[in-house]
């Protein structure tokens, strides 16, 4: 059998243009498993449905090697499975992978296996290397935007016009935390969390 898998990260990414290459390939849309979920573990609905549904001498198709997991590790943990299971992977990002080198004798299966099996593990470094890049320049923004006074997160709910006059008669006990809490409209952890903000302010 011929299968295929993709996995987009996010429902902006169009799927329509690699579906059609699968359909291309070969791929019955009955055998083609999408996933809309990040590549941080191999725990993905369609791609353990995919991974049950592989039998020894299918060829499955993906368009990325990293659609099989984020790092090195991982990436190596998933083409080791395929390769125990006897299943030929197709990498359409890795050339080499697309040869259907069987007509050329066993000695040039070897060689071919030899040289994909390099590529992938250069392949797979160079997209964990990425990744750790990817991750420093995030860092590095939201370094840069902290220092600027930019704020993440969810918005603060702001003080209530008569937080002053509340807070001082709160303080004073000239009321109880319960009536500041209902005169203010904020919640009891709202409530407290304002005041510890404040009292630190001033």
């Amino acid at each position: 059998m011929i299968l295929g898998y993709i996995r987009v990260s996010s429902k902006e990414q169009h799927l329509d243009r690699q579906i059609q290459k699968m359909l291309e390939l070969g791929v019955d849309d009955r055998f083609l498993f999408i996933d809309t979920a990040s590549g941080k573990t191999t725990d993905r609905p369609e791609y353990q449905m995919l991974k049950r549904a592989l039998r020894e001498g299918d060829t499955l198709y993906i368009h990325e090697l990293d659609r099989l997991g984020r790092n090195k590790r991982q990436i190596l943990e998933e083409l080791q499975f395929f390769k125990d299971q006897h299943i030929t992977l197709r990498i359409l990002d890795v050339p080499t992978t697309l040869i259907d080198y069987a007509a050329y004798g066993e000695s040039a299966a070897i060689i071919f296996d030899m040289v994909n099996s390099i590529l992938i593990e250069v392949l797979s470094t160079m997209a964990e290397q990425e990744l750790k890049r990817l991750h420093k320049r995030q860092r590095e923004g939201i370094a840069a935007a902290h220092a600027k006074g930019v704020k993440f997160g969810r918005p603060q709910i702001p003080y209530p016009p008569n937080w002053e006059e509340i807070y001082q008669d709160w303080k004073s006990n000239k009321i109880k935390a319960v009536e500041a809490m209902k005169l203010t409209g904020l919640t009891k952890s709202t409530f407290y969390k304002r005041v510890k903000e404040y009292e630190k302010r001033e």
